[in-house]
């Protein structure tokens, strides 16, 4: 029997939600039949081919306007009032002390009354949001309203920074499991639960596709190129990243780097490497496909990524894959995957003396050596970080038939 799964997602897809996309398509290899459904992204630009392949086949709870939520809940509260009673209930509750006022609760409750028809005619047996914030309180409401049993996956940020406005504990209560993608991310979420409800935290890291692995190995180039693969933002460090450049440059070390991605941050970025004379060591991409940022990684010597916050980044093992060390903080669950002076460099968030001389370091080493390193770096990679290996520990929780 082919088991139905919805997966819900507040922007998909998304350049920086390939890893969802290779979950998705992992788990349907394994027999799934999964329904996409994203309240947003219908419109967004994207650079990969195979994210718009995605779009046309994912659902788009706003993308008709708030009309036909409004008469999704009207179409609720005749079939089913007390369900709607007790889901409106539920986001009063979770609008109190959040991080948003309790008008997007509600807007959030429509957003279910919408979906459940969906999940209904599709027949899923489960939905599975990904990422503990609003994608986890829309399914959590659909489930109130008499929908399918739901899990989500919660990333990053949304464990530290604001899981307790953002209700994580009543979200992990009621769901019928919690993925985290590290280890560290499943201990900040034992933080705002009771013990009881642990057991129902799993740990199932984002993998990589068959093809990073079986692809043959590319040397270091001969130029001593650095990129950094995130965001333009400034929880990536890359602000720090411009500083360490500039003593670099100073102290008349030849370098190039490459900031692969856009953000809010690019403007000052922009200004700050115009500033230091850096136009000729450092380049900004944009937003690129998973092809090109491929192609961007094996022409460098290794990827740099000094975030301040991390929950344990996708962009870490496609580079890890490539045979290519790291250089990245010691934040998250990154030192469960990168060990220093094996497969990379750790050095302390925020240290723009320890970033700079895990630059240096790197670059005086020999391409004998980032060769071994890199190697190194496969290796630990393949161990943990296999889609279809991963996809499967999800696979089991969806069908293990739960209380």
């Amino acid at each position: 029997m082919t088991l139905k799964i919805a997966y819900f997602i507040n922007q998909y897809p998304k350049v920086s939600h390939s890893f969802i996309r290779r979950e998705i398509h992992a788990l349907e290899r394994q027999g799934f039949d999964i329904l996409r459904i994203a309240a947003r992204g219908w419109d967004g630009e994207l650079a990969d081919e195979e994210d718009r392949r995605e779009r046309s086949r994912t659902r788009y709870l706003l993308q008709g306007g708030f009309p036909p939520l409004l008469w999704a809940v009207f179409r609720t509260l005749l079939t089913t009032p007390r369900c709607l009673f007790s889901a409106l209930v539920l986001a009063i509750r979770m609008g109190r002390r959040a991080d948003r006022p309790l008008p997007y609760h509600l807007a959030y409750l429509a957003e279910a009354c919408y979906m459940l028809p969906w999940l209904n005619s599709f027949g899923a047996t489960h939905v599975h949001a990904h990422f503990g914030t609003n994608s986890a309180e829309v399914v959590m409401l659909a489930q109130e309203l008499g929908g399918p049993k739901y899990s989500f996956t919660a990333h990053g940020s949304e464990t530290v920074d604001n899981a307790k406005f953002a209700g994580l504990g009543e979200k992990i209560r009621r769901s019928n499991f919690v993925i985290a993608v590290c280890s560290f991310g499943r201990g900040q979420l034992y933080r705002w639960v009771e013990q009881e409800h642990w057991p129902k935290i799993h740990v199932v890291h984002c993998g990589l596709e068959p093809a990073y692995f079986d692809s043959a190995p590319v040397p270091p180039p001969a130029q001593p190129r650095l990129i950094c693969v995130a965001r333009l933002s400034r929880g990536k460090g890359q602000m720090l990243l411009i500083e360490a450049a500039n003593r670099l440059a100073r102290k008349g070390i030849e370098f190039e780097l490459v900031l692969a991605g856009d953000g809010e941050m690019r403007a000052a970025l922009e200004e700050l490497i115009a500033r230091y004379g850096l136009a000729r060591q450092v380049r900004i991409t944009g937003w690129i496909s998973s092809d090109r940022v491929r192609e961007e990684i094996l022409v460098a010597r290794g990827l740099v990524l000094p975030s301040f916050a991390e929950g344990l980044p996708v962009v870490i093992m496609e580079a890890m894959a490539l045979r290519r060390p790291v250089l990245t903080t010691y934040v998250g669950g990154i030192p469960e995957l990168v060990r220093s002076g094996e497969n990379g460099w750790l050095f302390p968030a925020g240290s723009i003396d320890e970033l700079t001389t895990a630059m240096e370091d790197f670059l005086a080493r020999s391409a004998d050596e980032l060769r071994t390193m890199g190697e190194a770096a496969y290796q630990r990679v393949v161990e943990q970080h296999s889609v279809d290996t991963e996809a499967a520990k999800l696979a089991v929780l969806f069908r293990t038939p739960f209380q």
